[in-house]
C-alpha cells in the first residue's frame, strides 16, 4: 500500500509547524508506524529538531529537487526506529529561483517521492512559511491532505484565507485530492480568555476538521529542538509529550479509518 502523504502548512510563522510535524512523526513511529519526514523549508528546523547538522550533508532535498539525484540517496536515519529523514540544507533556500525554469517545476517532489512510496505508511511534509514554490510542491505531493496547526494567540486566523485560496487554485489544477485533512491547534494557555475563544473560533470555521487534542504552551516543547531532540526522547512525560501522543493516537484513529 503506498504511503500517506500529508502536508504540515500554514504562511504564518511561529506557530508550531515544525513542533508539530516533528513530534507527530516520532509518536507514529513509536506506535509502529513507518514514517519519512521531508524537510521542505529552507531553515532546516525540522532536520536540526531530530539532530542532524545541515552543514554535515553530502545530500540534501536541494540536490533531490534540483540535480535529479534519487530521494533514496538523501534518506538520513535518526535515532527513532521507523521515524526517516529526508534533510534540508542552506541550499535549499535558493531553490524556487532555480525550480522556477524547470519544466513541470510545480511537480519535482511529487516525482522525487514516487519511488518510496511503498515504503512508509506516512510521509510527513514540512512546508516553509511563505506560499511559494517549495510550498506549492509540497501541497501537490499531499495525496492526502494538508495539516494546518493554528496557534492559540492574537490574530491566529489572519492569512489563513489566503493559504485556504492557494489551496483551490493547487487542488484545481495540480492535485486534485488536496483538502484540509486536519487542524491543529498549538501553544493553547488556559488561564488566557484569548486562548478560549481562538479555540471557539477555529472550532467555528473548521468544525469538521479540527482536531480535538489541543497542543498546550509547554517550555519542554521549546527546549527539546535546541538538544536535537524530539519531545519523545528529551521529556517523555511533559505535558507536551502526552499531548502529541495523544494527538498521534487520534491523527492514525482518523487517517487510517479512511484508507
Amino acid at each position: 500500500m503506498a504511503a500517506r502523504i500529508f502536508a504540515f502548512a500554514n504562511q504564518k510563522g511561529g506557530v508550531g509547524k515544525t513542533t508539530t510535524t516533528v513530534n507527530l512523526g516520532a509518536f507514529l513511529a513509536q506506535a509502529g508506524r513507518s514514517v519519512l519526514l521531508v524537510d521542505n523549508d529552507p531553515q532546516g528546523n525540522a532536520t536540526t529538531s531530530l539532530g542532524v547538522d545541515p552543514r554535515g550533508l553530502t545530500v540534501s532535498l536541494y540536490d533531490v529537487l534540483i540535480e535529479r539525484t534519487p530521494l533514496q540517496d538523501a534518506i538520513t536515519l535518526t535515532d527513532r526506529v521507523g521515524l526517516d529523514l529526508v534533510p534540508a540544507s542552506v541550499d535549499l533556500a535558493g531553490a524556487e529561483v532555480e525550480m522556477a525554469g524547470l519544466m513541470a517545476r510545480e511537480n519535482l517532489l511529487t516525482r522525487a517521492l514516487a519511488g518510496v512510496i511503498h515504503k512508509y505508511d506516512y510521509i510527513l511534509i514540512d512546508d516553509p512559511p511563505s506560499l511559494g514554490l517549495l510550498t506549492i510542491n509540497g501541497l501537490t505531493a499531499a495525496s492526502h491532505g494538508v495539516i494546518i496547526p493554528v496557534q492559540c494567540e492574537y490574530l491566529a486566523l489572519e492569512g489563513l484565507s489566503l493559504l485556504l485560496n492557494t489551496l483551490t487554485q493547487v487542488r484545481e489544477i495540480l492535485n486534485p485530492r488536496l483538502r484540509v485533512a486536519g487542524v491543529v491547534l498549538t501553544m493553547y494557555d488556559g488561564r488566557t480568555n484569548l486562548s478560549q475563544q481562538v479555540v471557539a473560533e477555529v472550532q467555528a470555521h473548521f468544525p469538521n476538521e479540527i482536531f480535538q487534542t489541543i497542543i498546550p504552551r509547554n517550555v519542554r516543547l521549546s527546549e527539546a529542538p535546541s538538544f536535537g531532540q524530539t519531545i519523545l526522547s528529551y521529556a517523555p512525560a511533559s505535558a507536551g509529550a502526552l499531548a502529541y501522543q495523544a494527538l498521534a493516537d487520534e491523527f492514525m484513529q482518523r487517517m487510517e479509518g479512511r484508507g
